[in-house]
């Protein structure tokens, strides 16, 4: 996503190097959606990986309404007609044939879920779609499209900056054996150190109105966020790396999607798979970021109320 909106200026030449660097080193699930852009991230993805798409798994999203090319707030439509559209739509824009994993953005409260399991269902039998994801749904919601059609995946916030799936989400999906694909997993680099007050980033820049970044949030979030720090610098890595570790330590089918747009940072990114944290690390992490300790909700009232839980 930060490739094309929200986190300053695109710089399509460093994109395509970045996105292809990856491959080479073996990093190859690229997640994007419509609406990043919107529409401009899949095109950039298909620029990247027409010629190498047997090298790549694709995951992109439907489920806003769009109007004159632009998201309708944050309106939903996941009627069967729509998913339809929108999946013709990303595969022209992608220049593929399929999709490999497919996700709901949000549910769509008039529509309900089993009809969209259905359609995605349908669209798997003809060839169009590989696996069917669900992103920030709640265990109920999970629980009634996995009986239609069955859920390879889903996308939600998770790191130690945000902890909300660890009492139900993540038992379940353990349970009914998908995968959990978490977003923001840097905290939208709060985690990462370096951090700013929001009122200091640029305009359109998405932390200016991100909750933790402001005010006394920022100066509480900072203080909390410390540990990270600390236990990076006593391993001589990067406070992201020992972030990102975390994530990797919590088990398996866990494959966080860290955004980043240049290949330096990809790179730091990809290294902390070879971080090993001991228990007493571990420990002290979740003990410092528990749920509660971080200040602010993770998005504005009108975000949260698309969230399904």
């Amino acid at each position: 996503m930060g490739m094309s909106q929200s986190y300053g200026p695109a710089d399509e030449a460093e994109s395509l190097a970045t996105l292809h660097r990856s491959i080479e080193l073996g990093c190859n699930f690229f997640d994007t959606a419509e609406g990043y852009g919107p529409f401009k991230n899949e095109e950039l993805l298909g620029r990247a990986f027409h010629d190498r798409r047997d090298q790549v798994v694709l995951a992109t999203k439907f489920g806003f309404r769009f109007e004159h090319g632009r998201q309708v707030g944050a309106e939903t439509d996941s009627s069967p007609a729509s998913i339809r559209r929108a999946v013709e739509g990303s595969l022209r824009r992608l220049q593929t044939d399929y999709i490999d994993l497919l996700y709901q953005h949000r549910i769509d409260r008039k529509v309900p879920i089993e009809d969209v399991a259905g359609t995605v269902g349908e669209l798997v039998r003809e060839g169009k779609v590989r696996y069917f994801g669900l992103s920030e749904v709640g265990a109920a919601t999970l629980r009634r499209a996995h009986a239609v059609h069955p859920v390879s995946a889903l996308q939600s916030e998770y790191s130690l900056w945000e902890r909300n799936l660890e009492p139900e989400i993540i038992p379940l999906l353990r349970e009914l054996g998908i995968g959990l694909v978490p977003f923001c997993p840097l905290g939208r680099g709060f985690l990462a150190g370096g951090v700013k007050r929001a009122e200091e980033y640029p305009e359109g820049d998405t932390r200016r109105n991100d909750p933790r970044y402001q005010g006394g949030n920022y100066d509480a979030n900072v203080a909390a966020a410390r540990v990270v720090a600390d236990i990076a610098t006593g391993k001589g890595v990067k406070p992201g790396q020992i972030a990102l570790a975390w994530l990797l330590h919590r088990g398996d089918g866990i494959v966080p999607i860290p955004g980043t747009k240049r290949r330096a940072y990809l790179e730091e990114n990809v290294a902390a798979a070879e971080i090993r944290l001991d228990a007493a690390e571990v420990r002290k992490l979740d003990d410092a970021l528990a749920a509660g300790t971080v200040s602010g909700n993770r998005y504005p009232d009108w975000v949260m109320a698309t969230i399904d839980r």
